[in-house]
């Protein structure tokens, strides 16, 4: 969206860290708000070799030369410097996308319009740290993005704008958060010159909550034991972050390998009498039988090697591979 002469009269805050909420910051430069400064959480060790690394959005900020922020907290004493930095800013408004870190009532009345906050669900549905993730897993027809009033709860504001996105079966939570990521950064911006020109107007979040916490590795282990749709949506839901990974029997001992794409379909030519767990391969694919049916494997990455098309990966497989679940030993 091209900007406004109005919006270069407003003075913004933008805060976030991840990829996902660089497009946000392109948008509202594009939008033409002044932004005044970026926040963001500190730069972080990458890579096997822990290299230090500022985020995705400051390395943007750094391209579009803006002010940088460094914070991992706004609370305690380091917290209370920033936030005075931030006073010092005389905003009209503050932006959030993925920042990381709670703002306390002392930072929500900084700004003369207070803090929105652009969510990857339809609130009040899946509050919290991954919410693409969990609407993934749990085999949801329909996410989408909300722009809303940042308060002290978790996720509790009042809602200005939405977006509905169907989920497509296949779909990884790469996949819809990428595309979220460029919907709900012109939603965003749209949302913010309004609410500058005295245009928006917030609804309170209607419904029954669900919550979306912050899943780690324990969460993306595949257990075939489970029905297809299941199993395919948590290789889905877990890809690419925390990750999915299943265990890989061997003859000395189970090897660990990783998952990314999944898609629940019968497998072709299937014996009669596979068991959860067994890898159903033919010259194109390679289907892991589930407690119903199976499960097409895209994408493989075996330990220490570089992620593989899973059906060039199970033509190097010993005859009788097949994965273990939950129930069987594993170390």
């Amino acid at each position: 969206m091209s900007g406004t002469p109005s919006n270069a009269q407003h003075r913004i805050l933008f805060a976030g860290t991840p990829a996902t909420a660089v497009p946000s910051l392109d948008a509202l430069v594009t939008a033409g708000f002044t932004v005044a400064a970026v926040l963001t959480r500190p730069d972080a060790p990458v890579g096997r070799k822990k290299v230090m690394t500022p985020s995705p959005v400051a390395a943007r900020a750094a391209e579009l030369g803006l002010p940088v922020l460094h914070a991992s907290r706004l609370t305690g004493e380091p917290g209370r410097e920033t936030l005075e930095r931030i006073a010092a800013l005389e905003l009209d408004a503050a932006a959030v996308v993925a920042y990381g870190a709670l703002v306390p009532a002392a930072g929500l009345a900084l700004p003369r319009l207070g803090w929105v906050n652009l969510h990857f669900s339809l609130l009040p549905a899946y509050r919290g740290a991954a919410p693409v993730q969990h609407a993934v897993i749990q085999q949801e027809e329909q996410t989408g993005a909300c722009v809303f009033q940042l308060e002290e709860g978790l996720d509790t504001g009042p809602v200005f704008s939405r977006i509905v996105r169907d989920l497509a079966p296949g779909e990884t939570s790469g996949d819809v958060l990428a595309d979220l990521a460029l919907s709900g950064a012109d939603l965003l911006a749209r949302t913010l010159t309004d609410l500058l020109a005295g245009d928006a107007t917030a609804e309170p979040q209607r419904g029954e909550p669900t919550f979306a916490p912050k899943l780690d590795q324990a969460d993306g282990f595949i257990d075939p034991a489970r029905p297809a749709a299941e199993v395919a949506a948590r290789v889905n839901g877990t890809t690419p972050e925390p990750g999915a990974w299943a265990w890989l029997d061997d003859p000395t001992a189970p090897v660990r390998v990783k998952l990314a794409g999944a898609v629940a379909e019968e497998a072709p030519g299937a014996e009669a009498g596979a068991a959860p767990g067994d890898l159903v391969r033919d010259r194109r694919t390679v289907h892991l039988q589930c407690a119903d049916s199976a499960v097409r494997l895209v994408q493989v990455q075996p330990a220490g090697k570089k992620p593989m098309n899973a059906a060039d990966w199970a033509r190097g497989l010993p005859a009788g591979a097949r994965f273990r679940s939950a129930e069987e030993e594993t170390p």
